[in-house]
Parts: C-alpha cells; structure tokens; sequence
C-alpha cells in the first residue's frame, strides 16, 4: 500500500462519522419528532458523534410549554432533558424558522444554539449522515 493510500486510511480512522437529525414536523402533528428523539437516544448510547438540527415547524419541539397530554398524546418532549446524559450538544435551530414563526428562544432545554439560515446550513453541511424527520 502506498505510503499516501496508508495515511488516508488512517487519517478516516480516526475521525468519527458525524451523524444530524433533522427535525421539520412539529411535535405530536405524527410520530417524526418522537421517531427522531428514538434514534438520537440509540445513537448516544453507543457515543456515535450526534447533532440535532431544528428547522421550520420542528423548533416547535424545542419551545417551552409544549403538552401532548391535552391531546391524549404521551409527551415525549420532556425525555429531551436527558440529551446530557448521551453526550448530546450539539443542538442547533434555524433562527430563520422561529421568526417566520413568532417564537422566542424560549427553550425548555439548555444548550440550544440559534443560528442564522447560512450558518445552519453550513453547520448542517459538515455532517457525513443527515437523517431527515
């Protein structure tokens, strides 16, 4: 092998795939945001690098005061809190998105970073895997 082909191959060794959930639906509107939170959770577990990215109506998962409860839904935004524990901080969300909706950084976890519309899709652009939700 040569000595270039040799040093490629290491250098993709050591640098972990990144992985970005991206969340559009809003929450409880169908399964996507509880199927999203599943499989960042199942990803955390086995420290594989994760990042949440929040745009259009999915930065409604990220507002304070969300109850699926009233609708008879099970509330799954309130497992959120447990990011932390999975090594999960990378939690970006489309400040574009939260004006066009009237919203405020009014989250109900910490550690969210806004960003402006190029900037999340810069952020968005340096992961290996995006998984759509």
């Amino acid at each position: 092998m040569s000595q270039s082909l040799m040093s490629k191959s290491l250098i993709s060794k050591k640098l972990p795939k990144l992985t970005a959930i991206l969340n559009s639906k809003a929450p409880y509107s169908n399964s996507a945001g509880k199927d999203a939170l599943d499989i960042a959770l199942i990803f955390g577990s086995f420290e594989q690098p994760t990042s949440l990215f929040f745009q259009g109506d999915g930065v409604w998962q990220l507002i304070q005061g969300q109850n699926g409860t009233i609708i008879s839904v099970k509330d799954y935004l309130k497992t959120f809190a447990a990011f932390e524990f999975y090594d999960i901080e990378n939690i970006y969300i489309c400040q574009e998105s939260l004006i066009q909706r009237g919203l405020t950084a009014d989250f109900h976890i910490e550690q969210v970073q806004v960003l402006a519309r190029r900037v999340f899709a810069e952020k968005l652009a340096t992961h290996h895997t995006v998984l759509r939700f």
